[in-house]
């Protein structure tokens, strides 16, 4: 079987599936049964299939491309061998890598637009690129996009009568009475998941911008589903324009692409011209990390001509007469204009640029104030948006944009994500909002992604995103389920519930378990163990690389710690002790089957997603496969932080790096329990009373950090200042002007109007009056009677006779 062709057509199905529901749903959803109720399973068996497809292309990949051994010892994510305790010698030394670039395969379904070799290379088409990254990729989003749609038909059934929103006050009085809207929450989930896959199979940068904010604009409309309530219509609009601030940037990270490199395709393309010639245009990682520089980070020769273009200007002028030898003279200067420094901010420009796009999406700091009020839509929609989907993108961007990053940019993006983490880790502390809770722990482990691909840790960054996906996405939908039974978001109205919703205290305990990377050092653990384990041991690399930035170490350990208190408060909170308000747990019930089965089916992921089997199977070793050509060695230097060194990430495999980042993530999530048990278990300790102590602190992480408020200071009233004073200036000087000259105008016209009513008009009509009455006058001379005229032409002849004889008479005595 040809993957080259099956995996195209499997993945493009998957991933065109959903569109179908998405429009069957928009045209027929209340008609699909009572009250549209069918909408639903059109959905979840569009997603279903889709989520086969994809199953079958892996398939196809893993027949074709089997991972190997080699490839397994290359990563310490390892479920036995890398995780077995090192021995002496040769286990200390790191291991050097085997791949030399990933395996993909690249092309297009269609082109929309494509300009001649005399005028650039632009090509604008809907095409894919495949690899390991892409394949696992589309089953993780399609399987937990399948259990969701499955947890939603159940958790969305009051949508199917009439609603009464007691969140929707009415002035007239009493709530809010409207029609359900089961189908469209299923459309617009349909049309998420489709334009989150199109993300993923994106062959270019340009589909890839498409699809990005196709993304937000159905999470504007899934955050915004109960739209009536002010704070749902304010969330959804809160993550749209936060959200275009940071695309702001990608745009100018787009741009400085194209305008240098003048192309968006990642893999090189062949292109026929008129005459039926094939040529090669090569794509972003070829430009970037040519096969010929061994794949090393180079400034490419377009960025290095873009900021040589003075040099370029003069060249072409002295050659005027010769354009051949001006060419030759230009490609024989590059080498050097790049040793000076040529072209490295324009490629320090793109990175950046791109890199501000995932910080909105993936909601790091400055750009994650969105994210915990999104959490105003549908559970479903939360666990969706916060797992494997929209803020899952950013990092997914960053890693298929990884081999264009330089080291300076890295570091960005590693010190973004340690301040994420942390900050967002702090604000779940004293959370009481269950979602919320969820919502800035998600913040913090898209920090922990994201400060792994800045470390150097492309695997560990990666590996994590997908078990995060997994028990992310199982504590969301758990928390759903609690709600769904309390109809409270409150942790302090809870308490007990473990003895009434078995089902879900205990997948939430391994979701807890998992997010907190519980497990056995050097023994086996939950999927969290494996991904958060490789981050530390990258990060601890990298600091060993790079004294001067022990901060980050300290911000992932001091981050795993607070993980561990924040997650086992929650639960302690939720399940554990007493009920604290009994009205609340009188009524509390174990959720429908429906609701429960998909908690189960990710709970047994959540536990096993890093595992590595004997032969080497797994997610990590697979992600080997997919490893940018050139990022699996060290990378020293940099265009802003010159002494900057970025260490392979086979290094942090080294025994002592390993050892040491397991013991540190293995106590500092002990300890965060411990401390999370003797405040909310067993109450050793009195929150309130530590509150009460520490009440500036507790207060200023109440407050978010004041984010919001130093928001409003800096962005929201400036802006709103200026738009008054622009309202001002329209009304009190622009208006008046405008009045003013409307009134000399209207002065004009009506002295106009004068001089036309009373001297034109009066001339004309005076004449035509005189006209008149002469006619009138005249009128009484025709009597009709012959003897009157014969009268009047003999007067008339005598009278010409007598005047002509007088004429006569004077000429003649003159």
């Amino acid at each position: 079987m040809d993957p080259a062709s099956q995996l195209p057509l499997l993945l493009g199905l998957a991933w065109l599936t959903p569109l179908a529901s998405f429009v069957a749903i928009l045209f027929f959803g209340p008609r699909m049964g009572p009250q549209g109720k069918n909408a639903a399973w059109v959905a979840t068996a569009a997603i279903v299939a889709s989520l086969l497809f994809s199953l079958a292309a892996f398939g196809i990949w893993l027949e074709a491309h089997p991972v190997q051994v080699a490839a397994h010892d290359l990563h310490a994510a390892d479920s036995h061998d890398s995780h077995a305790k090192p021995q002496d010698s040769a286990a200390d030394a790191p291991r050097e890598p085997v791949a030399a670039g990933p395996i993909a395969y690249s092309g297009d379904w269609y082109t929309l637009y494509e300009t001649g070799n005399e005028t650039g290379n632009l090509k604008l088409s809907i095409g894919w690129y495949i690899d390991a990254l892409t394949v696992m990729m589309f089953v993780v989003v399609t399987l937990i996009a399948s259990c969701i749609h499955f947890y939603a038909a159940g958790y969305m059934s009051d949508e199917l009568d009439a609603v009464t929103d007691h969140e929707v006050s009415l002035s007239a009085g009493g709530h809010l009475h409207r029609p359900g809207r089961f189908p469209r929450f299923f459309q617009a989930l349909s049309l998420f998941c489709f334009s989150m896959l199109g993300i993923v199979i994106a062959g270019n940068l340009a589909m890839v911008f498409i699809f990005w904010e196709l993304v937000g604009i159905c999470s504007w409309f899934l955050i915004g589903f109960y739209y009536e309530r002010q704070s749902a219509a304010t969330a959804a609009n809160k993550a749209f324009i936060v959200n275009r601030i940071g695309d702001f940037g990608m745009l100018i990270g787009l741009m400085a692409i194209w305008g240098a490199l003048g192309t968006f395709h990642f893999a090189d393309s062949t292109r026929t011209d008129a005459d039926g010639v094939e040529s090669v245009h090569e794509g972003l990682f070829s430009l970037v990390r040519p096969a010929a520089n061994q794949h090393a980070l180079r400034v490419p020769d377009g960025m290095v001509k873009f900021s040589a273009q003075h040099e370029v200007a003069q060249i072409a002028i002295d050659h005027a007469t010769s354009p051949p030898d001006g060419a030759s003279e230009i490609a024989s200067r590059i080498d050097d204009w790049r040793v000076m420094g040529y072209g490295r901010w324009l490629l320090f420009v793109a990175g950046v640029g791109i890199f501000c796009g995932c910080v909105g999406k993936s909601a790091q700091f400055p750009l994650f104030v969105w994210l915990p009020d999104a959490m105003e839509g549908p559970t479903p929609v939360s666990a969706l948006v916060h797992s494997a989907t929209m803020v899952a993108a950013g990092v997914f961007l960053m890693g298929r944009f990884y081999a264009l990053l330089t080291p300076d940019v890295l570091l960005i993006i590693a010190y973004t994500g340690a301040a994420t983490l942390f900050i967002a880790a702090t604000i779940a502390l004293v959370a009481t909002d269950i979602k919320r809770v969820l919502a800035y722990s998600t913040i913090s482990q898209l920090g922990y992604m994201m400060l792994a691909l800045g470390v150097g840790g492309w695997v560990a960054g990666l590996f994590h995103l997908f078990t995060h996906a997994f028990f992310k996405s199982l504590l969301f939908l758990c928390s759903g389920s609690v709600i769904h039974a309390c109809h409270t978001n409150d942790m302090r109205k809870m308490g007990g519930l473990a003895k009434v919703m078995p089902w879900t205290a205990g997948t939430m305990l391994v979701g807890c378990l998992a997010i907190i990377g519980a497990g056995v050092p050097f023994v086996v653990g939950l999927s969290g163990y494996y991904s958060k384990d490789a981050i530390l041991a990258q990060t601890l690399a990298f600091s060993q690389a790079n004294p001067t930035h022990w901060i980050l170490f300290a911000a992932v350990a001091g981050g795993a710690f607070l993980t561990a208190f924040y997650m086992f408060r929650l639960w302690f909170m939720t399940f554990a002790g007493k009920a604290r308000d009994h009205s609340i747990a009188d009524h509390a019930h174990e959720s429908p089957q429906i609701m429960v089965a998909p908690l189960v089916v990710l709970a047994a992921l959540a536990i096993v997603a890093g595992w590595t089997l004997p032969s080497g199977f797994g997610i990590a070793n697979m992600l080997e496969q997919a490893r940018p050509a050139g990022t699996d060695s060290t990378t020293s230097g940099g265009f802003v932080f010159a002494g900057l060194t970025v260490p392979a990430e086979h290094e942090s495999h080294a025994g002592a790096v390993h050892v040491t980042a397991t013991l540190t993530a293995f106590a500092t999530a002990a300890a965060g329990v411990l401390l999370a048990a003797v405040l909310y278990l067993w109450r050793w300790i009195s929150p309130l009373l530590l509150a009460w102590t520490f009440r500036p602190i507790y207060t200023f992480l109440v407050r978010r950090w004041y984010f919001d408020e130093l928001n409003q200071a800096l962005f929201v009233q400036p802006v709103l200042g200026i738009a008054h004073l622009a309202s001002s200036i329209d009304r009190g000087v622009i208006d008046k002007i405008i009045d003013g000259i409307a009134w000399t105008a209207r002065q004009f016209a009506s002295i106009d109007a004068w001089i036309d009513r009373t001297l034109v008009d009066g001339l004309v009509d005076a004449t035509a009056s005189t006209t008149w009455h002469v006619g009138i006058e005249l009128k009484k001379l025709q009597t009709g009677h012959l003897r009157q005229y014969v009268m009047f032409i003999v007067i008339g002849t005598v009278a010409i006779f007598v005047l002509a004889s007088l004429l006569f008479r004077s000429g003649f005595s003159a």
